[in-house]
């Protein structure tokens, strides 16, 4: 089969499931859930491949809301990737809807095709993108063992082949002190509120000090529960992020070495620990990325290198995948230019008409991808290569 013709049987694949894929979208949408809580929409996408005829490992690895399904018996293989988590208070402003429904219409365009064309797919549910590193665990447990590439597309506001991917590591924070009335008795008391406060002033004075690609945010979780009673415990939650896993390690250290000081002028104890697993800076294969450009251009979508008026600057999981498969995780615009993610106006452009677009074009351009990569005899090998010499 030459590839032109794989690459309209795949566009046609998804074109017969439109209807049901807009909704798979639209109902994740609408039910939102967070990191390993994403048992409807775990649930949706099992049931639409189960009636496809593929088998579906339901709660695989032992997360609860991850699956697997498989289709083809030699050749190529390919992962394609979902996820379906949504964040707090504004839901699918992430857009992980459109993620979900997108990699399911190229999963299961490659599945119809698999046997004919000679390869092999997996369609890979990934819980918990949205700080609690899903992927990381699946890594872990051997769920991409004998992958030979792994895909996904994220919607955005521009047409982008990349994210400018930084690693992260999550930090949560408990200080301890001594209650006592806060009127009647403050000498008896030693704040631990202060402590988280002092703590977060040291490090907003760090923020002046470090590199520009480097980022620190952070939020109080408890703070005390009357103003008449010192606080005898606070905590925060801390993100620390950096370009690469080595920059990393060095700026988290700075960060604890600020909260900790705040804590030893309070006069309370502190406690640092991983919230989740941290995050690797992503690996962008270009060969991957030739193919996924070339068909992007056939869907009438230009794909460009982030500039600084379009990059889009983040984490995730999916960068853990990239340092051990070669992957990618292309851009794909859902919101006008100026709409960014992570905002309520972003969740409802996911829903929208062009949310809708991105669903079934990234379905195409990532199956599209798929067949270039089944006919290709050396392309996995290329990128393979590839991952190789950026990890020296």
């Amino acid at each position: 089969m030459t590839p032109d013709r794989a690459k309209q049987q795949m566009a046609a694949e998804v074109d017969a499931r439109a209807a049901r894929l807009l909704s798979v979208s639209h109902q994740i949408h609408e039910a939102p859930e967070l990191c390993f809580e994403e048992h409807t929409a775990h649930d949706l996408l099992c049931t639409v491949l189960e009636d496809e005829g593929i088998v579906v490992e339901r709660s695989a690895f032992d997360l609860d809301t991850a699956f697997v399904a498989r289709a083809g018996r030699a050749g190529p293989h390919i992962a394609v990737i979902c996820e379906y988590d949504a964040l707090p208070e504004i839901g699918h402003a992430c857009g992980h809807n459109v993620i979900a429904a997108a990699g399911l219409g190229a999963g299961l365009a490659a599945a119809a095709l698999a046997d004919e064309m000679g390869g092999r797919i997996s369609i890979i549910g990934t819980p918990a993108e949205e700080g609690g590193g899903g992927k990381c665990y699946l890594l872990e447990r051997g769920g991409f063992e004998g992958i030979g590439a792994a895909m996904m597309v994220h919607p955005a506001n521009h047409e982008l082949t990349r994210m400018n991917t930084i690693a992260v590591e999550q930090i949560e924070v408990a200080y301890t002190g001594q209650s006592s009335h806060a009127s009647a008795s403050p000498h008896l008391g030693r704040n631990a509120l202060d402590g988280a406060v002092l703590g977060y002033m040291n490090v907003a004075a760090l923020r002046q000090h470090i590199r520009p690609d480097e980022r620190i945010h952070g939020i109080f979780t408890r703070a005390g529960d009357k103003p008449n009673i010192v606080p005898r415990d606070a905590a925060a939650e801390w993100y620390v992020r950096s370009p690469k896993l080595d920059s990393l390690a060095n700026l988290k250290e700075r960060v604890v070495a600020c909260l900790e000081a705040g804590a030893t002028a309070a006069g309370v104890d502190i406690e640092c620990r991983r919230e989740a697993p941290i995050y690797a800076d992503m690996i962008d294969n270009q060969v991957l990325l030739d193919f996924y450009t070339q068909n992007a251009a056939t869907a009438g979508r230009i794909s460009g290198d982030p500039r600084p008026s379009s990059a889009v600057v983040g984490s995730t999981d999916m960068g853990n995948v990239s340092h051990a498969v070669p992957s990618i995780h292309p851009m794909i615009k859902v919101a006008p230019d100026h709409v960014a993610i992570h905002t309520p106006e972003f969740a409802r452009y996911a829903r929208s008409r062009s949310g809708d677009m991105a669903v079934l074009d990234g379905a195409k351009m990532i199956a599209m991808t798929v067949a270039d990569l089944w006919l290709a005899p050396d392309a996995l090998d290329r990128a393979a290569d590839e991952l190789a010499r950026s990890l020296q």
